[in-house]
């Protein structure tokens, strides 16, 4: 026993004695004098992952944080630390995400005014009030043409300061779950338009009558076009680090608002120019889905169709709803909807009756000859107090949310719709006789909460995290 005590003695002496390396840390091929800076370094790891953890939450539960406030400015252009978030898809006549392949219906708004704005207060105020209502999808502008602060300077110039103001609404889009239309040129003159791109070719020395038409066929615009298209696509996000055309945040893009022509010829220039376009975004970029941007009006090719046109005015606009949409890569239609504006000496019940056959007309086309889902992106009534009153103005809405609603419970063509148009306080200098801060008319803001919940529910869709239904079914 005594022989088995020494040995345990000597066993622990043995295992408690310092080795060669910790007792002479300066002797040795290796040595033991790098245990404390690797010491150090492993803490400096910690921290760093400690203060990127606190970077992260943040970013994710502090959106909308104003670039332009003091200490506000802060940038972190790295792609993995934005939100997750899929693409939206097609498949077949209705919209999908695209990673897991589940139906997409549209619960969305028209801000146009987003860019013009300047203002990341009100950008981020706007997203966040979407939000709140269950709302998806948001169109607005990613033109500015010629002008006073212009995105566009002239023909491939930009400003980068307001391309970061543009980068930013993306960017808030995100983190709020906000996926965006983005049209890229007005057909109107309003922030330039095609009417800038003419006299840009103009002053080239173009010969070019004052005709817009030409916007849609001369090779010098539609040269112009394209280059604007390509800084579009291949912009790289100063807030995010992350290329447009790589951006799930964007829902798609629009090759004009309203495109239509001066002279009922140039049809044929219009649906030409809708192909050619088309197809040169997506050899840029296959990720988003594209639309033209039409009103919807049916042209003269088929004649039953033309009683569906709020008058005879709209089918000599050069645009027609079947032959457009139709095009190759177009991937959805899109239709707008302004009962008030298209048949301003109509009773309600007649507007209500026009608008109820003007959405199931190009339902059933969508679903049965194009093949393609249909957005109505914008829907406008008039919203100043001699116009509707409340009672008015949820029917207009309701007509179009019910039959939207209709469609999804089917897996039908309605992709959803999009009121015109949602404001914020402080942007009065963009408001036209369609424009509505939701939460100053209740009984509109709880119809298109509603309309939030029920899409959301239909098909068991998880839906933005961040917001869930709060009405009972």
């Amino acid at each position: 026993m005594e022989t088995t005590a020494i040995r345990s003695r000597t066993k622990i002496r043995h295992l408690a004695r310092p080795r060669r390396s910790e007792r002479e840390p300066g002797r040795g091929g290796g040595g033991g004098g790098g245990s404390r800076p690797m010491r150090r370094e492993r803490r400096l790891y910690s921290l760093l992952g400690f203060l990127l953890l606190l970077a992260v939450v943040y970013l994710n539960w502090f959106p909308g944080r104003d670039p332009a406030a003091p200490g506000g400015g802060l940038k972190l252009p790295v792609p993995w630390l934005q939100p997750r978030m899929a693409f939206a898809g097609r498949n077949g006549t209705h919209f999908v995400d695209a990673a897991t392949g589940s139906p997409l219906y549209v619960n969305g708004w028209n801000s146009y005014w987003l860019l013009s704005s300047r203002s990341p207060a009100l950008v981020a105020e706007m997203l966040r009030r979407g939000r709140r209502m269950g709302l998806g999808v948001c169109r607005t502008w990613a033109f500015s043409d010629g002008g006073p602060d212009a995105l566009q300077i002239s023909p491939g110039r930009f400003s980068e300061a307001v391309f970061q103001v543009l980068d930013y609404v993306i960017y808030e889009a995100r983190r709020n779950n906000i996926r965006l239309i983005l049209c890229l040129v007005n057909n109107l003159d309003n922030f330039g338009g095609k009417a800038q791109y003419v006299k840009w070719a103009q002053a080239a020395g173009a010969n070019l009558t004052n005709s817009t038409d030409s916007f849609f066929y001369h090779p010098t615009i539609k040269g112009y076009y394209k280059d604007y298209v390509k800084a579009m696509l291949t912009r790289k996000n100063s807030y995010s680090g992350i290329t447009y055309c790589d951006e799930p945040a964007i829902f798609a893009w629009e090759l004009m608002n309203e495109p239509r022509c001066v002279s009922n010829s140039s049809g044929p220039h219009l649906q030409a120019w809708i192909a050619e376009m088309a197809a040169y975004v997506k050899s840029l970029d296959n990720n988003h889905l594209v639309t033209v941007g039409i009103e919807g009006f049916y042209g003269p090719g088929i004649a039953e169709r033309l009683g569906f046109n709020p008058g005879d005015w709209a089918a000599s606009l050069c645009c027609d709803f079947l032959q457009n949409s139709a095009v190759e890569h177009i991937d959805f239609a899109s239709v707008h909807a302004y009962p008030d504006s298209w048949l301003p000496k109509a009773r309600m019940e007649e507007k209500v009756r026009y608008l109820s056959s003007w959405v199931d007309s190009h339902l059933n086309d969508s679903e049965n000859i194009l093949k393609k889902p249909v957005l109505f992106s914008e829907v406008g009534y008039l919203q100043h107090a001699n116009a509707n009153t409340t009672v008015d103005r949820d029917i207009l809405l309701r007509v179009v949310y019910d039959k939207i609603y209709d469609s999804a419970r089917k897996l039908q063509a309605g992709g959803g719709a999009l009121i015109w148009q949602l404001m914020v306080k402080g942007t009065h200098m963009y408001h036209d006789n369609f424009s509505l801060v939701a939460r100053d008319h209740p009984s509109t803001y709880k119809l298109i909460k509603e309309h939030s919940c029920r899409l959301q529910m239909l098909h068991k869709k998880e839906g933005d995290p961040g917001w869930q239904c709060t009405i009972p079914p």
